[in-house]
């Protein structure tokens, strides 16, 4: 095991519980936006299908990491630098954090991120470097910087504070709607189907969903371990981390978290219809886990809404 594929932070990852979580909603709390849902249907592949929408797309910075971002960074308040890589949203959301603590923000990104989420983190006033052809290069580069500068390090999605802002969401979820209907969220590194598993336990039931050219969650628990599946093709702003979190996959088996496939066609058909319908701009990502239900990969069980988590908005409008 080389250093990047060990944990980042192994030991309390080990331990996140609901107890984190909520240990995160008090120190994010009037920080962040508790994010509204909509009660409606969808065309499904055999008529209507009901199903509530968490509309975390409305999130400041446009994506539901800035929870775990902002959390991580109060965990740690006495530094100052802080320094990650990506390749798009977790840039995005640690650049405005960064912002609002007054603290510099370092972005180490690949060549492959796509413009418009690297505009997005200049806009914050993050300093950006390109470095590699993918996350990987991006993410041992970005070490040796904080090393060297002494800034805290944070991870895209593999870190337990990080994860436990996450999880807020599904806090805010059980407030918010009635009984304990399924939550269906998109995976790329896995840190919003981990907080919500670390949220929930054996509460409710989360199911993951990630494309099946990229499933890096299902075959993380094929083989028990993360397991590179390459990345999204270069300028993509679809769902392309390469390899699900170590947190990520030890909640997934602890609380059973299943992944299931849908295409990169039946995510563009979900995007186009969240904008047709309801004239909601979404990046794949965010359609995601509409994709599950409209094409029948998660088919609700009789009476069931399940929630259906609209994570991210930081997309090109020129597809739609």
């Amino acid at each position: 095991m080389t250093e990047l594929d060990a944990a980042p932070d192994s030991g309390a990852s080990e331990r996140l519980t609901r107890s984190d979580i909520r240990t995160a909603r008090r120190r994010l709390a009037g920080r962040i936006r508790k994010t509204p849902v909509l009660h409606t249907s969808v065309a499904g592949p055999n008529g209507p299908v009901p199903v509530t929408l968490k509309l975390e797309y409305l999130q400041h910075a446009g994506t539901f990491k800035v929870r775990g971002a902002l959390n991580a960074m109060l965990a740690a308040d006495a530094t100052e630098h802080v320094a990650l890589a990506s390749s798009g949203n977790s840039g995005i959301a640690a650049a405005l954090a960064a912002a609002w603590l007054g603290k510099t923000c370092t972005v180490v990104v690949p060549e492959s991120a796509p413009h418009t989420k690297v505009a997005a983190m200049w806009s914050h006033g993050a300093e950006v470097l390109w470095f590699g052809t993918t996350y990987r290069d991006a993410e041992l580069h970005a070490r040796e910087l904080a090393a060297a500068r002494g800034a805290l390090l944070l991870h895209a999605y593999d870190q337990s504070d990080l994860v436990a802002g996450s999880g807020v969401l599904g806090l805010e979820l059980e407030e918010q709607v009635r009984g304990r209907p399924p939550v269906l969220a998109a995976v790329g590194g896995g840190a919003l189907v981990a907080g919500l598993a670390a949220a929930y336990g054996r509460r409710q039931r989360v199911i993951g969903v990630e494309p099946a050219s990229r499933p890096a969650l299902r075959a993380a628990l094929t083989a028990e371990a993360p397991v590179e599946v390459g990345p999204a093709p270069a300028g993509s702003d679809a769902l392309g981390a390469g390899r699900v979190g170590h947190l990520a996959l030890r909640l997934a088996r602890r609380y059973d978290v299943p992944a299931l496939l849908v295409t990169d066609d039946a995510i563009a058909t979900a995007r186009e219809y969240l904008w047709r319908e309801f004239r909601i701009v979404v990046e794949p990502a965010g359609a995601a886990a509409l994709a599950a239900v409209q094409s029948g990969a998660y088919v609700p069980a009789g009476g069931e809404r399940p929630i259906v988590v609209l994570c991210g908005a930081n997309t090109d409008t020129t597809g739609l």
